[in-house]
């Protein structure tokens, strides 16, 4: 149950619950060639480095109001990177009303909100297909805070620090807390769906799908971007150097990786 400040249940100690949001991307690119392929891949290890992975993350430190605490970080030959950042409980303030509600959170302000023992990772995965001409660069980021606020309210500026053509989201609320009393409080807070913390104007962009068990207080949403020009996918060219086959083609291999991603299975063409 969601409580105004004015309703707020005392508690019998810390807020000892444990909320986590997985958020995962992917960005899909056709590279015909082997030497487009590296290039594609030396330019998102350039824009996805561990400096500025590093400097996202700390970004969404300062929207939950955390303190960070250490930060390692490591860039990985042939490709990829990984950063881990702990943090700790920031300056508290009276913690404002909107953080019990389902709203998109910042892009981003300075924000101070309540949270203790908490971590915020990110990893990087390019890749790409043996002979389909595909390449994908996924990134997986972890944010799991404890205390009264959630990190969704992060998920907002996430979502625009990356370009996305997939996005996949898992929010989980572990453990309980108690009353002053002794009760258990398995939630606190109201949540029906993560697309609550999503703006409008992204939800709009994207096809959606949620899978939500709430009696586990566990969220489940997926977003494929709707739009589709190949101009966008296309790494070092336009699409007005294909022939009408190749251009079909083409679109055809990038729609069909999209929906393997979005759905989760091998799909037969």
């Amino acid at each position: 149950m969601s409580l105004t400040p004015e309703q707020r249940i005392t508690l019998h100690g810390f807020n000892n619950l444990t909320k986590s949001l997985s958020f995962n991307m992917y960005d899909i690119c056709f590279t015909k060639t082997k030497e487009e392929r590296e290039a594609y891949i030396e330019y998102i290890d350039e824009q996805y480095s561990a400096e500025r992975l590093t400097s996202i993350l700390k970004n969404v430190s300062d929207i939950i109001g955390a303190h960070v605490l250490n930060v390692a970080k490591q860039d990985y030959v042939p490709q990829g990177a990984s950063v881990t950042i702990l943090v700790s409980e920031g300056p508290v303030v009276e913690v404002p009303t909107e953080s019990y509600e389902e709203s998109p959170g910042p892009l981003p302000d300075n924000v101070v909100l309540q949270l203790d023992k908490s971590h915020i990772t990110v990893h990087t995965y390019p890749e790409f297909h043996p002979n389909e001409g595909i390449s994908t660069f996924r990134a997986d980021i972890d944010v799991s805070t404890c205390g009264e606020i959630s990190p969704l309210k992060a998920l907002n500026y996430l979502i625009h620090s990356f370009d996305t053509d997939i996005m996949i989201m898992d929010y989980r609320v572990r453990g309980f807390t108690r009353d002053i009393n002794g009760e258990k409080l398995f939630i606190d807070h109201d949540i029906n769906s993560i697309q609550n913390y999503i703006p409008d104007e992204v939800k709009s962009q994207y096809d959606m799908i949620d899978v939500n068990v709430y009696p586990e207080n566990i969220f489940h949403t997926k977003c494929k971007l709707r739009g589709f020009d190949l101009n966008n996918y296309l790494f070092g060219y336009t699409k007005d150097k294909l022939s009408d086959e190749e251009e079909n083609e083409i679109t055809k291999r990038l729609q069909h990786e999209m929906d393997e991603i979005f759905y989760g299975k091998n799909i037969k063409h």
